[in-house]
């Protein structure tokens, strides 16, 4: 069987940890961030979790993470 390929797009998005979680970056922190509260900014900063329903997905599309 070959090898299969993995969607790098993907790849260089998430990180996926130990315990086989995936975690992103937030939307909204690239540009227009005068306007937007020092809160949100730092609550921007923090990556996230993605729901189960997208891991099953990612996990096709990484087979080797």
């Amino acid at each position: 069987m070959p090898k299969l390929k993995t969607r790098k797009s993907l790849a260089k998005r998430v990180k996926i940890t130990k315990k086989k979680k995936v975690l992103v970056s937030k939307a909204g922190r690239r540009h227009l961030l005068s306007s937007k509260k020092r809160k949100i900014k730092r609550k921007l900063k923090r990556k996230t979790l993605m729901s189960s329903i997208q891991r099953k997905v990612i996990k096709l599309a990484l087979p080797y993470a």
